[in-house]
């Protein structure tokens, strides 16, 4: 990909930069379509900056309503979707970093497939803080300035997400067979090719209509869509103007 990402994310910052305040950048794409790798990969680039800027990675999966709450609500089976995030806190917390305050994240486990009850994640004052995760573009007000100061698109085909996404179930399904405290734990008795129908039973019936009805609009509000090939190379580069 001939895009120059690093340059065109440097430019883009330097007015956040000049103010001394931190610069957001999002992350979105569908489940499984890398977008934890790719915010990794990322801060990476940005910290070879002239200015080395302290770089901060924050997953949203932590606003994630917990388990019980998202029972209690009739929404567990909408899991992932827009309503099981606690949006005003993301919100709040997104406007306090902001604002340079020093604030306590919550963090998800992907092994109780739950909010982890034992860790947070500190973030003072940061020069670029990187989010990753689904419906960013809803954190968004009208009327109200951008919390997210630049939002990136992960997209690739449909077909493709699905086998990435089969690729990560599988093997989580797998190690929790000895592990009662994983979530995966209730999956024991599976076997190799049961846990590969199930996972295509989840992208189908869960992950896909929620890419197609919802997470897409993080795409159509992008400042930045990437488009990755089926080895996850960036194979085009689609900027907006801001």
């Amino acid at each position: 990909m001939d895009f120059p990402l690093s340059d065109w994310l440097h430019t883009r910052a330097a007015g956040g930069r000049a103010k001394d305040l931190p610069y957001v950048i999002g992350v979105g794409g569908g489940v499984a379509v890398g977008k934890s790798t790719f915010a990794a990969a990322l801060r990476e680039i940005i910290q070879t900056w002239p200015e080395h800027p302290r770089v901060e990675g924050v997953a949203t999966d932590g606003f994630l309503f917990a388990n019980r709450v998202l029972a209690e609500r009739g929404i567990t089976m909408r899991k992932g979707f827009p309503e099981s995030y606690d949006v005003p806190a993301l919100r709040q917390a997104i406007a306090a970093i902001k604002r340079g305050e020093r604030v306590v994240l919550p963090l998800y486990s992907h092994v109780t497939y739950d909010i982890d009850t034992e860790h947070t994640h500190t973030v003072e004052r940061p020069a670029i803080v990187i989010l990753d995760g689904l419906h960013l573009a809803q954190v968004e007000q009208p009327g109200v300035p951008r919390l997210i100061d630049c939002l990136i698109y992960l997209d690739a085909a449909e077909e493709v997400i699905e086998r990435w996404f089969c690729d990560r179930l599988v093997p989580l399904m797998a190690a929790g067979v000895d592990d009662p405290k994983s979530f995966y734990y209730a999956f024991r008795a599976m076997g190799p090719d049961e846990r590969r129908t199930f996972a295509r039973r989840v992208w189908q019936g869960i992950n896909l209509p929620n890419l197609r009805e919802h997470i897409v609009k993080d795409r159509a509000a992008a400042d930045l869509v990437l488009h990755k090939a089926a080895d996850h190379r960036i194979v085009a580069a689609e900027p907006r103007t801001p």
